[in-house]
């Protein structure tokens, strides 16, 4: 197909245009829909390109700073596509090698500008020691899937209506799909509720917990309520109390609970768990506790590339100290002989085995297993999962 050189090089200042005015204050996405809304002479497939150009710039991470945001691009555009305009206008001999496999495409940019892996991913100091280091970073430079999980007993309408609007899926398991990036799933909006979109790895995250019915469990740190949608596909019959620090998320959480058809009632507290909570907590008491932690969030990075650029290796630390912080608050509430899951969507070890240590020596909790939930060779998020019983 015929490149219209003219067209790509007004796309590319597009993309200029909204790096150039995105300062990192507000996640990328958030930032790119209102400047959609400012410069509305954006037609659809403009916008759709300059996403893809933005996006793909960013997993270069903090590498080839010292190049102009064309060229850059043109790097970016190469790594992450298999057809790109881009390369065509800007690096014409780039475009027979376009096709190799990520490895081969990571060697041809190295002999040209020399090794940058380490710039794309500069932390890996800092990785938990079972994450593969080389196989990770490579792994931002491909989009992950999007996964959902089904309502139980909804799994085979649900693939029905994928199969009539001619979405592609793959069945990982009886209640888990994995569909392209970028699928729209506004075309099968009449099955909206028989299903969650929910990463592959976040699907798996409890499956180390035994649920009996009528026990009583805390999400305590719920933020989209996730883990609780998903507590509850284990065993609807229990004992729910959610919380989360900000009353807009506990807000949304009614709705998504109502979209769900959950009817369990539950009940919710706004806590802000980096300090005591014991005056507002009471005699409460449980037979299980989730503690999806806040966090770096750096096994999901593929998902939000800007933040490559944007983390520094500071902010570790205050990540660390607040997990600490939030579990040994936690955990008085917990029964003796229950279970603690405490969880993050991290692959640095200050926020996860440094923080395990600290619950089973410091807290005197018992290690029950842990392990990370590794996502980035299936196109997922990775994570970190630890169980542990109180004595």
């Amino acid at each position: 197909m015929e490149i219209n050189s003219k067209r790509v090089q007004q796309q590319v200042r597009n993309f200029e245009r909204t790096i150039n005015e995105y300062q990192f204050k507000e996640p990328f996405s958030r930032f790119l829909s209102q400047f959609y809304k400012n410069n509305r002479q954006m037609g659809s497939s403009d916008r759709r390109m300059n996403s893809r150009f933005c996006y793909n710039f960013f997993r270069l991470g903090k590498a080839f700073s010292d190049l102009d945001l064309s060229e850059k691009l043109s790097i970016a555009e190469f790594l992450c596509e298999e057809n790109s305009a881009v390369v065509q206008v800007f690096q014409p001999e780039w475009s027979e090698k376009i096709n190799l496999d990520i490895e081969e495409k990571v060697n041809f940019i190295q002999s040209k500008y020399g090794d940058f892996l380490e710039e794309v991913f500069p932390f890996t100091a800092y990785l938990s020691p079972s994450i593969a280091k080389k196989e990770f970073i490579l792994s931002h430079f491909i989009q992950p899937n999007l996964y959902i999980r089904i309502q139980k007993g909804m799994e085979s309408k649900v693939k029905k209506t994928l199969e009539k609007n001619e979405v592609p899926f793959e069945e990982l398991a009886a209640q888990t799909l994995s569909l392209p990036n970028g699928t729209n799933l506004q075309q099968i909006k009449s099955i909206d509720g028989d299903y969650e979109v929910q990463d592959l790895s976040s699907q798996q995250s409890l499956n180390e917990l035994e649920v009996v019915p009528r026990s009583s469990w805390w999400d305590c740190c719920a933020a989209s309520g996730g883990k609780s949608l998903l507590l509850l596909d284990k065993e609807p019959n229990v004992k729910l109390l959610v919380s989360d620090i900000r009353l807009s998320i506990l807000r949304n959480l009614d709705e998504r609970f109502e979209k769900a058809n959950i009817r369990t009632y539950f009940r919710k507290k706004i806590l802000d768990l980096s300090k005591p909570v014991g005056h507002i907590m009471g005699e409460e008491s449980f037979d299980g506790i989730i503690l999806d932690a806040p966090c770096s969030g750096s096994g999901t990075w593929g998902r939000t590339p800007e933040m490559l650029q944007k983390f520094t290796s500071n902010e570790l630390q205050r990540y660390s100290d607040l997990q600490k912080q939030i579990v040994k608050h936690v955990v008085p509430f917990l029964k003796p002989g229950k279970t603690l899951l405490y969880i993050t969507c991290s692959v640095f070890e200050a926020e996860n085995e440094e923080v395990s240590k600290y619950i089973s020596d410091t807290l005197g909790l018992q290690l029950v297993v842990q392990h990370p939930l590794i996502g980035y060779d299936k196109k997922a998020d990775s994570m970190f999962v630890a169980k542990f019983v109180k004595a």
